[in-house]
């Protein structure tokens, strides 16, 4: 389960993308989330995802 708190949520999803994920896709399908409820708290503390980095920038 992935945190509500938007600064611990970045830092568990970056954390996972460089680890574990090749995309932000991959981990969605694989935790069974939804990516645009991800993008949408993330944005709330000003980062959007970069597919060139794999990570919220």
């Amino acid at each position: 389960m992935l945190p509500k708190d938007p600064v611990m949520l970045l830092s568990v999803v970056n954390m996972k993308l460089r680890d574990a994920y090749a995309s932000l896709d991959a981990l969605c399908d694989d935790l069974d989330v939804s990516r645009g409820e991800i993008e949408a708290a993330l944005a709330e503390i000003g980062y959007a995802y970069s597919a060139q980095s794999n990570q919220f920038i």
